[in-house]
């Protein structure tokens, strides 16, 4: 088995070979019942207790398809450019895991909902990328496994598994590329780009939250190599359930390289699927990759056909969202900021946030700037995304809004923010029960300011000398003796005006 340190360099493998990736994106759709059955598909229910003889697979239960999730997969069809089927229907795929109660999984085989599109990502420095859609298709997802007793989490030394067939049945949509050529030494970062970019296209279309940390998107990476001049693909390895950007990045790179390091060596690759470590970014080996005929698909005799009425799907297509990249490049013209800029908060993951602050009253500017500095710091302690903490759009706008409006400044804000992820209330109400309001009354504020000149008069007089920058210290003063409250631009005036001094 070929380990980290036997890699061949990233730089080494591109100079004799050629990569190819496909990338293989489960979505689990968010519909309130599963695909093929009524039970409820609520995250974090008592295991097996979202179950019913259908989804179980026991005898003479019947399926019967869910039509939001097939709205879902036309939809998400639409958003890739893909063709819609006129005519298509449900396969069984037949294979044994103790976590599929059926021993076979309801899927589409050649005769997917959707085929033939494209998605277009944005690099980092502005290019654009198509990566072709080879189909996107329905199936179930499988139950969960837990291996009791090892050190890993996995089946290797555990003492005995158990088996939660709450997930057995949601509806699951797969989304197969094209083989991806010409990226070269940019297939890494390009595999990264997709699996951002179709994840907003999915949170776009909302017929999922995609998030990648709670297994609602998922992607195996399948990846090989071939000598630079060569036509003829090589033999592929499949990296299964990737669980995040970073990880799918790193899974290409590792790829690239172990393959390079087995066919320099004169080795040859086993087709297989292989397991990723977050803890170092490698993969090892899982199980011999089975072919599509070793899953004996046949048609699904319980379910009729799929036949889309076209009125149907135009109607559906009509009713498609901006699609991201479009909305990226038109909110980048009306806020005013960069492609690196917008990266910035694409990589922060609260595009969408800071939009429905700007949506909610605040300045875009204002609403990046919390978003991106406080609320992400505060994520970041707390080991969150930004999206996930105890505030909503419209809170952090008007906390915008009491900066703008003179009524905070950026300290007190902060303090204010904390108020409400603590569950103090609305930002007003929790201005009103801090006392975080800035003084600007001009008898409290003069009061203060009289008291810093005469508690400074050595500074005092250098101002009044024509040292006007020393009037900061005065306002320090000022602001240290209201707690930080004090209307820092006001003070600045009134402090000169006592001293005399113009600017």
């Amino acid at each position: 088995m070929t380990t980290v340190e036997e890699l061949v360099s990233y730089e080494d493998a591109l100079t004799s070979y050629d990569p190819v990736m496909g990338l293989e994106v489960h979505v689990e759709l968010g519909t309130a019942t599963k695909m093929f059955c009524g039970c409820a598909t609520t995250l974090g229910a008592e295991p097996n207790t979202q179950t019913c003889p259908t989804c179980l697979g026991l005898p003479g239960a019947l399926p019967v398809v869910n039509a939001a999730g097939v709205e879902s997969a036309i939809r998400i069809g639409l958003a890739l450019n893909c063709e819609i089927a006129r005519w298509c229907r449900f396969a069984r795929k037949n294979y044994f895991y103790p976590d599929m109660p059926k021993n076979f999984q309801t899927s589409q085989y050649d005769e997917p909902i959707a085929f033939d599109g494209y998605l277009d990502v944005e690099l980092a420095d502005g290019e654009i990328f198509r990566v072709g859609i080879e189909r996107a298709h329905m199936e179930e997802d499988t139950g969960k496994s837990a291996h009791i007793g090892g050190a890993t989490g996995r089946i290797h030394g555990a003492s005995h598994s158990l088996l939660d067939y709450n997930r057995a049945g949601i509806p699951l949509i797969e989304i197969v590329t094209k083989p991806i050529t010409g990226a070269g030494e940019r297939a890494p970062e390009i595999a990264r780009a997709y699996v951002a970019e179709l994840r907003e296209v999915i949170r776009g279309l909302g017929v999922s939250e995609a998030r990648m940390e709670m297994g609602q998107l998922r992607c195996d990476v399948n990846l090989s190599l071939r000598p630079h001049g060569r036509e003829m693909f090589g033999t592929r390895s499949e990296t299964k359930n990737v669980n995040s950007l970073r990880s799918v990045e790193r899974a290409v790179r590792f790829e690239i390289q172990r393959h390079a390091a087995v066919l320099g060596a004169g080795g040859t690759i086993v087709q297989e699927t292989r397991h990723f470590h977050e803890d170092n970014g490698s993969t090892t080996s899982g199980r011999v990759k089975e072919e599509a005929e070793d899953y004996r698909y046949f048609p699904e005799p319980d379910l009729v056909p799929i036949a889309p009425d076209r009125a149907w799907v135009e109607e559906l297509r009509a009713s498609l969202p901006e699609l991201p990249r479009l909305r990226r490049n038109r909110l980048r013209e009306e806020w005013g900021i960069s492609a690196h800029e917008m990266q910035s908060v694409l990589n922060a993951g609260v595009l969408g946030s800071v939009l429905a602050t700007v949506e909610a009253g605040a300045d875009a500017a204002a609403a990046r700037k919390w978003w991106m500095g406080e609320l992400a710091r505060r994520a970041n302690e707390q080991g969150v995304e930004p999206t996930a903490l105890p505030i909503t759009p419209a809170q952090v706008a008007r906390v915008a809004t009491l900066v703008t409006d003179g009524l905070l400044n950026d300290k007190l804000a902060r303090q204010v923010i904390e108020g409400v992820l603590a569950g103090e209330g609305e930002p007003d109400e929790v201005v009103a029960k801090r006392g975080l309001a800035v003084v600007s009354d001009t008898g409290a504020l003069g009061q203060a300011v009289d008291e810093a000149i005469a508690a400074n008069a050595a500074i005092a007089d250098k101002v009044r000398g024509g040292k006007v920058a020393a009037a900061g210290a005065l306002v320090g003063a000022v602001r240290k003796a209201t707690r930080g409250q004090a209307d820092a631009a006001m003070a600045r005036r009134m402090i000169l005006e006592r001293l005399g001094v113009t600017e």
